[in-house]
């Protein structure tokens, strides 16, 4: 095992692998930004370092200051998380080059996996049918050209390295594309490096669900049950399930195979995780990419099967072997998770920042909340906006629903605007209680012109100065505010508040 280990990322990812590696005895390195001197994942390191600026490619995205602190702090290995530089070969094969073990997939993985258009090749090469699709492309060529003629539109554009739904426009005709073209690439390049991108055709109402791998050094793969993910804004996962409600016990068997052969075809090391698209009414589904990482939504898997993902990406990368075995890995109850985002889904998901004058999150039986945030923090413009992941695991469905449902309604936030109250509009709408959704979802049903508690302008006023004058209790409750105990609405969804 490691002794040291630097953290290549920020938030809440940060926090979440520190955690691992203080359990395996590990002491870590954090590495911070300007604006992102005061953060949990800087105050838990043994040791953080800062790297000098505020932007993400001037921080987070620089590898050769990221190599200099590794090795100016004896680190031995280096765990890059998810985003940032997690699917970058050329960071992987830099850490080598430094001496340094890089916690994760192969460089050759990252090249052939991270590109999502040559890993449509490796499934096909494992038996497994694939989205259709361009080569990369940038502008509007023959190629583009005969795509769109034999497969129609809409399209949709995407990067070809990354994820996360960065680098990805939907092309509804002709007049669209050269738009979302540039647009796409544009986006791609800032956050990933990489500018290409591809076409592929777009399915509108499907489901997303992926299949968790684990792989070590010794020839052992194991696949990890499925995640459904298919809750998604501007092709961004908000909420998460596992199991799905879309899969049959066949169904479930196929992808887990299909997973299964996909990882070895590309002889794959660590973890990762095979995305498809299945369209329900058919029963087949569609491979469309594997990310070479860490998820943002590995911990419901954690949670149904008991399971430490990031331990075992770091005993893997130490060259230990898998002891988890394919008979022994089924689902425990069902578990839910939200991504909560400084953004206002009720003004096509602007982007908030502000301080965090309150920030109390909810704590009870099944619940586990992974924060990168604390009251009092400044929430800066330069990154993603995800503030933290809460996650409900019950011995059912409905029962992770209602735990999750009653969470986000204890859940106050102040100083910026929140996504909370939008997510229970979401967990409580009739087709994802009943899980009968797709993608489509939040396009077609939760929509989204108003809040789904409004908030009377005398209510507003008596709960800004009952905060204000601090007789705010703190428990999901306002005291001596005139409003009645009983009622969870709007105060217990204070994420929709807007301090100066």
């Amino acid at each position: 095992m490691f002794s040291k280990v630097l953290v290549a990322n920020r938030g809440e990812i940060a926090v979440r692998i520190q955690q691992t590696l203080q359990i395996l005895g590990v002491a870590t390195v954090a590495v911070y930004s300007d604006p992102d001197s005061t953060a949990p994942h800087v105050a838990m390191a043994s040791e953080a370092h800062s790297l000098g600026g505020q932007t993400a490619e001037e921080t987070y995205l620089d590898i050769e200051k990221l190599i200099g602190i590794a090795r100016r702090s004896g680190a031995e290995a280096i765990h890059p998380g998810y985003g940032f530089l997690s699917e970058n070969p050329r960071f992987a094969r830099a850490c080598q080059q430094a001496g340094l073990v890089f916690i994760g997939p192969t460089p050759e993985n990252l090249e052939a996996l991270g590109d999502k258009v040559q890993s449509k090749e490796i499934a096909r090469r494992a038996g497994v049918i694939a989205l259709p699709s361009t080569p990369t492309c940038s502008r509007i060529d023959d190629t583009v050209e005969e795509f769109v003629k034999e497969w129609g539109f809409p399209v949709l554009v995407k990067a070809a390295a990354g994820g996360g739904g960065r680098g990805m426009r939907l092309a509804g005709d002709a007049g669209q594309l050269p738009f979302s073209l540039e647009s796409a690439s544009r986006e791609a390049a800032a956050a990933f490096g990489d500018g290409r991108v591809f076409l592929e055709k777009y399915l509108p109402s499907s489901h997303h669900v992926e299949i968790q791998v684990l792989a070590d050094g010794h020839g052992n793969t194991v696949h990890l049950l499925e995640r459904e993910c298919s809750v998604q804004r501007r092709h961004q996962k908000i909420i998460e399930e596992t199991p799905s409600p879309a899969l049959t016990p066949k169904l479930r068997e196929l992808l887990g195979q299909a997973a299964l052969n996909i990882a070895r075809a590309a002889g794959y090391l660590n973890a990762g995780t095979v995305e498809f698209l299945l369209d329900p009414m058919a029963q087949r589904f569609y491979f469309l990419e594997m990310n070479p990482r860490l998820q943002v939504e590995h911990p419901i898997t954690e949670a149904i099967l008991g399971v430490d993902l990031v331990g075992w990406q770091v005993r893997i990368a130490a060259g230990e072997t898998l002891t988890l075995h394919q008979d022994d890995l089924w689902a425990n109850g069902h578990a839910v998770e939200c991504r909560i985002y400084a953004e206002d889904p009720y003004q096509n998901f602007a982007p908030s920042t502000g301080t965090l004058a309150l920030w109390r999150p909810p704590s009870g039986h099944g619940l586990r909340l992974d924060s990168g945030v604390a009251q009092g923090q400044r929430v800066p413009a330069f990154y993603d906006p995800m503030l933290a992941k809460l996650i409900a695991w019950g011995p059912d469905r409905p029962t992770s629903l209602r735990r999750m449902d009653l969470a986000l309604a204890q859940f106050p936030v102040l100083g910026l605007i929140t996504n909370i109250p939008y997510l229970r509009e979401v967990i409580r709408h009739p087709r994802f209680q009943e899980g009968k959704y797709d993608t489509a979802l939040l396009e077609s049903e939760v929509g989204l012109n108003k809040p789904a508690v409004a908030a009377e302008s005398e209510e507003l006023a008596r709960a800004l100065a009952a905060w204000a004058s601090g007789s705010y209790s703190g428990d999901g409750q306002l005291s001596r505010s005139g409003l009645p105990a009983q009622n969870p609405s709007p105060w217990h969804n204070i994420g929709g508040l807007r301090l100066p």
